[in-house]
This record gives C-alpha cells, structure tokens and sequence, in this order.
C-alpha cells in the first residue's frame, strides 16, 4: 500500500512538473502536442492508418464474430469449447 502511494506521488509530481515548469518557452505537455501536430507526424499516422487498418478491420470481424458465436451458444458452453475456465 505504501509502495502504491509513492508511486502516485511520483506519477503526480511529474504531471505537475510536465504542465508548469518551461522548458524553453513552453512546457514539456505544450512541446509534444505541439511535436505531434507537426506535418511528418500527421503523415506518419496517416501511413500506419493505411498500412495497419486492413489488419485492424480483420481483428475486428474475427472478435465480433467470436462473440457472437459465444453469445450464441450459451453462458458459459461457449468458453468450455474454447478451453476457457469460466470460473
């Protein structure tokens, strides 16, 4: 429990420190939105989007229909034949 509260202290010093203290003339949150705004990031994304959204779109229909096929066939009968404990 102690451990955990240290490392929220932690976590929140540097969320403190990241919105107020400058680096330059803006802080280190203001510095990477403004990074990630820049026209090669907007292409870098466009490009992972063109290249990644076939397999997402796979994952996608193979989840839902995975679902569906559990959804379908019972409570707990559909994660026994997937060698699921449901317990």
């Amino acid at each position: 429990m102690i451990k955990l509260i240290v490392y929220l202290a932690i976590i929140g010093g540097l969320v403190y420190c990241g919105a107020t203290v400058k680096l330059g003339n803006k802080t280190f949150f203001e510095h990477v939105r403004a990074i990630w705004h820049t026209e090669q990031v907007q292409e870098l994304k466009k490009g992972v989007e063109d290249k990644a959204g076939p397999a997402v779109d796979k994952l996608e229909k193979g989840a839902k229909a995975g679902y569906n096929a559990m959804a379908g066939s019972g409570s707990d009968s559909g994660l026994a034949d997937a060698g699921v404990d449901a317990r």
